[in-house]
């Protein structure tokens, strides 16, 4: 079976919130993540994901989810999978070109969001889909702008322990959505996955989505 003939694809992310977007569109996935493989087997985690000096923040999220897509497809290949569509994103915040990663402890997170406090900042998230060896990839950009936080706000949602784990310091679709006063773009993009422009690519693909 041809990958452009598969309706499961291979999912390149342990993000649950891609698992539940991807499921809220009806679209079948197996985690490649989660198998076991030997010791020398490529791993999609094992790329670097550290921005290089002055790079755009455009460029570094497509590049880096260019990376983990042919990473993931190295995966497949070594480990003689199914030959099926695999999906991988990668999402970051820029605040004035500066690329906002995930925290590195609660500190960090606050001194994300005291930055983010009363601005609009950029969030990207690219979606590639490599299929039949190619990659193909699109770009959601979103601008979200938070109100003024007080520190006893911040302090409050860092003890949550939410925004530790996500780009940005936060998660649009959980406390943090009380800070957002605006929101110009996709919703789900912010989320960690554009549903629109995933839906295009994975339809690319041969998926009947």
């Amino acid at each position: 079976m041809t990958a452009a003939a598969s309706q499961i694809i291979y999912l390149g992310s342990k993000s649950p919130r891609r698992r539940e977007l991807l499921k809220q569109i009806g679209v079948h996935y197996e985690l490649l993540l989660m198998r076991e493989v030997s010791r020398d087997a490529p791993r999609v985690g094992d790329i670097d994901e550290s921005p290089f000096a002055d790079e755009p923040p455009r460029t570094y999220v497509a590049r880096v989810t260019g990376l983990k897509a042919a990473t993931a497809l190295a995966v497949m290949r070594s480990r003689k999978l199914p030959v099926r569509p695999i999906l991988c994103a990668d999402t970051t915040v820029a605040l004035n070109n500066t690329i906002f990663g995930k925290p590195d402890n609660a500190t960090h997170a606050r001194e994300m969001l005291a930055s983010l406090a009363g601005a609009t900042h950029q969030v990207l998230t690219a979606v590639a889909v490599a299929v039949d060896g190619d990659v193909h990839q699109a770009l959601s950009v979103s601008e979200v702008t938070f109100a003024r936080l007080s520190d006893d706000d911040i302090k409050r949602y860092v003890e949550s322990g939410e925004p530790l784990d996500k780009a940005g310091a936060y998660g649009i679709q959980g406390a943090a959505a009380k800070f957002i006063t605006q929101l110009s773009g996709s919703y789900t993009g912010v989320m960690g996955l554009p549903l629109f422009e995933t839906a295009q690519l994975l339809r690319r693909a041969g998926l009947h989505i």
